[in-house]
């Protein structure tokens, strides 16, 4: 649960009574839609594209949104943020919010006009989970024969290690290139498929799981891949690109609904690398919709005053500049193989 003192210094109460009746329906809606975090059985683990996060594109984000991204993410154990922008305050934010036995790694800024100035992050609760001390960004390797270098993606990969009960987690986010706003744009589907071959062929060597001698193999852990992979549909040639490198999407996740707004896009995908080792997949997996508790469109006027200062957009492109124009998608996980290994002994 979130800090919530920091509503009393929302000067305007009007604005205060508002944030707080947001914070009510998104409490009630989230205890409905996802389970309870447990101490230590299971495993939350979220992807979220939060928009511009923080560029002031559209007027920096006040006290309000805030707020209810926090309790949004505080409902999970372990979330890889894409687009956070240059400057670190929104991160620092939310761990005030959350709660000091929360932390987050972050990669540099991105260079270069498709990078958008963007940085990833990791958010996750340490009482739950452990950073192993693995964290890098992915440099796409030159193909063997190959007379030139091959060409970067607009954001490299943010690959870092976990532990959380008794499973490892190797994870790579990523925020592909979006293009044309077609299907099958080609810089979207080369970076899908030199990304998605690329982890696989060096999987082995990605891991930060124990080693317990010299060159040993490492104990088996769990490559997943998730974000904002611009995947328009689950058929598209996009999505096979990462199926075809031995990407799982998890069962739970093939009939969810889209993770933009409109639901109807597939944009943001979890999937893990061919199996999945002391990690049980529940059943339980979704996106999101918090607009249907905050930002909602009767409450259009609500806002007049605050839209003023930036006019220029309608409210439904306006909101996504507060919130963002992603749902977040979460799968919970089984941790505990404590009794299948008790039963391995007996």
């Amino acid at each position: 649960m979130p800090y919530y003192a920091g509503l009393k210094k929302i000067q305007d109460a009007a604005t205060r009574k508002r944030t707080v009746d947001g914070l009510k329906r998104l409490r009630g809606a989230l205890s409905t839609a996802l389970p309870a975090r447990t101490a230590s059985d299971t495993l939350l683990l979220a992807t979220w594209n939060i928009r511009e996060f923080d560029s002031g594109k559209y007027g920096y984000r006040a006290e309000e949104p805030y707020f209810y991204i926090a309790e949004i993410l505080s409902r999970f154990d372990l979330i890889a943020i894409q687009e956070v922008r240059d400057g670190l305050y929104p991160l620092q934010v939310l761990q005030r919010l959350l709660g000091s036995w929360w932390d987050f790694i972050v990669t540099d800024v991105t260079l270069g006009t498709s990078g958008n100035s963007e940085r990833m992050a990791y958010l996750f609760d340490r009482r739950k989970v452990s950073f192993t001390g693995l964290a890098a960004e992915l440099v796409l390797p030159k193909v063997n024969g190959a007379k030139t270098e091959p060409v970067q993606m607009a954001r490299s990969p943010y690959i870092a290690g976990f532990r959380a009960g008794w499973a490892y987690l190797t994870l790579a986010t990523v925020h592909i290139y979006y293009g044309e706003s077609v299907p099958v744009d080609p810089r979207r589907l080369e970076e899908i498929t030199a990304f998605g071959k690329t982890l696989a062929k060096y999987a082995g060597k990605l891991s930060s799981a124990p080693q317990y001698e010299p060159g040993g193999t490492p104990v088996r852990d769990n490559l997943i891949a998730l974000g904002d992979f611009n995947i328009f549909n689950r058929k598209d040639v996009t999505m096979e690109a990462l199926t075809a490198a031995g990407f799982r999407v998890p069962e739970a996740l093939q009939s969810v609904p889209g993770s933009n707004v409109t639901k109807d896009r597939h944009y943001d995908q979890i999937a893990y690398f061919k199996e999945l080792a002391h990690l049980t997949p529940t059943g339980k997996a979704g996106v999101f919709d918090f607009y249907e508790q905050v930002y909602r469109l009767e409450d259009e006027a609500l806002y007049a005053a605050e839209r003023a200062a930036k006019p220029g957009r309608n409210f439904k492109d306006w909101r996504t500049y507060r919130m963002s124009d992603h749902l977040p998608m979460w799968i919970e996980f089984g941790i505990d193989d404590g009794d299948a290994y008790l039963d391995s002994l007996s």
